[in-house]
This record gives structure tokens, C-alpha cells and sequence, in this order.
């Protein structure tokens, strides 16, 4: 007898959080491993954060909540998209989700029919397509590479548009590349979304405010306010905060859209932890400094990671706009054999041998639905990138 539902032959676990886990595996049996696979701030949630889910205790918030979120975060998270974006939202356009993942699982379980296209640009976040596809969806993949800075072009977009699309996926800045749109590079892309009325758009914009060299990425709205009726503005307090343990994520949609979440959200987990709203809340609007703290590190930590990588033999690294991500390219290492016997046919086989051979985990790119690259990621300590820069120039000059 089947014990399981045919739904998940459709979907792999997490390769990210896989290889992280046997990361963490082999430093729990002694080795000496540098993970930078994870996607997840090694920052400590900050002080002010952390105090007010203190006192949310102290002072017995420890109930359920409205399904969508307190009405104070719902509030906060519609001050914080019109004072970042210029989105002027209500708060019942607002949900408070269980991490931004489950915003995208309720967003699409419940508008999705079965053959219904939903057009995601690649390299992709590992989740988006697996999401899609268990909401009985079709993900339709459309290549970026990285001679177009890993960015999607708007005829790009235009042909990947059928009868069938129901949504366009846009993260940005963009996990696994990094790489992020300002307004005039998106305005393109809006001009195609406008010209298709039955396309919905669903924009991922988790690391916001994690962008370097003074750019600012956009979000759809705030570059074609047209689109409201059909676009959903997703966010978080992961990366920005330090926060992923919490699970706070939110998003800003039509009254219908959020009352559809909300309905699916309710027989699923129903609210997000009401402690960690009560961080949120803080996080959302308490002081900021922190925020602009960490993201000078990161952008300090970036410019090393790229430096470093691009003196290894064989690898090539774009330098990305925004989040803690770079994608480097190994086409220069494909067909070689390792210093320890192992042959480089593709990216699994690099990243599997690094990790063997040098201790440095990190995650092959097809994991991220675009081969040949492989994803590092620099939250983490310096000394430990340093390090793991160290040992990756000494793998690659190893090849032969």
C-alpha cells in the first residue's frame, strides 16, 4: 500500500537546507567544515528586537491572534511599505504569515488550478518552483545568465507569456545571485505586465534593504501603481532583522487575495507566533541603525568574496547589487580531476568534492534551476570567509 500522496513526487526537500544540515553533521562529528550554504544572517537578532519579545511575555501576549496578524503589525507593515516603497495600503491588504515561505504557499495553493503557468526567472530561489508545482501549477523557467547580470529582459518576458500564465514570480534582490532591479530596469518589465491584464504578479522582496554601492532595488508598484489590483508585495523580517528563527513574513494584496490566505492560513498553522509579532513590531518601528549596521558589513564581506574568487583558477564571479549571495561561474573547472581523484563532469560534482576534499559547503546551481555556478554565502564571519576563500583558490588551483 502507497503511504505517501502522488502530489509529493512533485517536489525534492530543500537542497539548500539539506546541504546546511549535512554541514552541520560533519562539524558535530569533528570535521572542520565552513558552511556557507545557508541562507540566514550569522547577526544576532538585535537588542531592541529581542527586548520587546520580552516584555510581550512578561506582560502575557502569549494567545492566539487574528489569523492575518495583530492589528497593530498589520498596521506597521502597511507604514512600512508606504514610508519604503510609496505603497499606500490598508491594513485588512495586509497578512502576517508564518515566514515569508508560507506566504508564497498560501498565495499560490490558493489561486492555482492544475496547467496553470507561473513564469519564474532562473537562477531561482530553490522553493519557487516546488511551490508551484504541489499547488498543482507549472513553473515556467526562463534562463538569465549571467552576461545579463543574471537579470530578466522584458522580451524575455513578453515570450514566456501564454494563455496559461496565471502569475510572474520576481525576487529582487534575488537569491541565489544577488542581483537587483532598480525602478528603470524594472519599468520594462512593467510595460509588458501592463500590456497582459490576466497576469497576476507576485514580487519577492525579502532583502530590500540589502543593497550595496548606493542602489536601491525597486518593487512593482512603487515603479507601475496600475498594477495594484493584481500584485502581490511580499516582505519579511528575516534577513533585514536577523530574524529567520522568528518566522515573520507579510505581505500586501486585494482584499480578495488576502481573505483567500487568510481563509487557507486558518486551517493550516492559523496565526504567526504572537511573540514573534510582537518583535516584529518592534523591528518594524523601532530604530533602524542596526539595519544599516549589517548591511555595511555585508557589503564589505561582498567585496572580498568577489576579490577572492575571481583569483581562483577556473571561476568566474559577477559582483551582485543586493543580498548575501554570489554565484559564481565554474565552467572554467568542468572536465578537470580535483587534487583528491574527483572529476569535475558538473556543479554538483565541484561543490560535493570542495566540501570533501576542502570542508567548505556550499550549493551546487542546479538547485537553483541554472547549472554551472555554484551559491556562496557570505553571512558569515569574516575570519571564516577568509578562510573559506583560502581553501577554495587552493581547490581550484588543485584541478588538473
Amino acid at each position: 500500500m502507497r503511504l505517501t500522496a502522488d502530489r509529493l513526487d512533485r517536489i525534492s526537500p530543500s537542497l539548500t537546507i539539506a546541504v546546511a544540515t549535512k554541514a552541520r553533521a560533519l562539524q558535530a562529528a569533528g570535521r572542520d567544515v565552513i558552511s556557507l550554504s545557508a541562507g540566514e544572517p550569522d547577526f544576532d537578532t538585535p537588542r531592541n528586537i529581542k527586548d520587546a519579545a520580552i516584555r510581550a511575555i512578561e506582560a502575557g501576549e502569549t494567545k492566539y491572534t487574528d489569523v492575518s496578524g495583530t492589528p497593530a503589525l498589520r498596521q506597521a507593515v502597511a507604514a512600512k511599505f508606504l514610508r519604503d516603497s510609496g505603497i499606500d495600503y490598508r491594513p485588512e491588504e495586509i497578512i502576517i504569515s508564518t515566514g515569508g515561505k508560507q506566504v508564497i504557499f498560501n498565495c499560490m495553493l490558493a489561486t492555482l488550478n492544475a496547467g496553470d503557468e507561473v513564469i519564474i526567472p532562473s537562477p531561482c530561489w530553490v522553493s519557487y518552483p516546488d511551490i508551484v508545482s504541489l499547488a498543482d501549477g507549472k513553473p515556467v523557467l526562463i534562463p538569465c545568465g549571467q552576461n545579463q547580470g543574471f537579470k530578466l529582459r522584458a522580451e524575455d518576458l513578453e515570450a514566456a507569456i501564454t494563455p496559461r500564465t496565471r502569475w510572474f514570480m520576481l525576487n529582487n534582490p534575488c537569491n541565489p545571485t544577488g542581483a537587483a532591479y532598480s525602478a528603470a530596469e524594472l519599468k520594462p518589465i512593467t510595460d509588458v505586465l501592463m500590456r497582459h491584464p490576466d497576469v497576476w504578479v507576485f514580487t519577492d522582496d525579502i532583502y530590500e534593504k540589502l543593497a550595496y554601492d548606493g542602489m536601491k532595488p525597486a518593487t512593482i508598484l512603487e515603479v507601475e501603481p496600475r498594477l495594484r489590483e493584481r500584485t502581490v508585495t511580499m516582505n519579511g523580517c528575516s534577513k533585514s532583522w536577523a530574524m529567520t528563527g522568528w518566522r515573520i513574513g507579510f505581505a500586501g494584496a486585494p482584499v480578495a487575495l488576502i481573505k483567500a490566505m487568510d481563509k487557507l492560513q486558518s486551517q493550516s498553522t492559523a496565526n504567526p507566533s504572537s511573540i514573534s509579532q510582537a518583535a516584529a513590531l518592534e523591528a518594524l518601528t523601532g530604530p533602524q541603525d542596526s539595519v544599516e549596521a549589517m548591511r555595511q558589513v555585508y557589503q564589505a564581506r561582498r567585496d572580498l568574496v568577489v576579490r577572492e574568487l575571481n583569483r581562483a583558477k577556473g571561476l568566474n564571479c559577477h559582483q551582485p547589487e543586493g543580498a548575501f549571495y554570489v554565484y559564481p561561474s565554474i565552467h572554467g573547472c568542468i572536465g578537470k580531476t580535483s587534487a583528491g581523484g574527483a572529476k569535475i563532469v558538473d556543479d554538483e560534482a565541484f561543490v560535493t568534492a570542495l566540501l570533501d576534499e576542502e570542508g567548505v559547503a556550499t550549493v551546487h546551481g542546479a538547485a537553483f534551476c541554472y547549472p554551472g555556478h555554484f551559491r556562496i554565502s557570505y553571512a558569515t564571519s569574516t575570519e571564516q570567509l577568509q578562510e573559506a576563500m583560502r581553501r577554495i583558490r587552493r581547490f581550484c588551483h588543485g584541478l588538473s
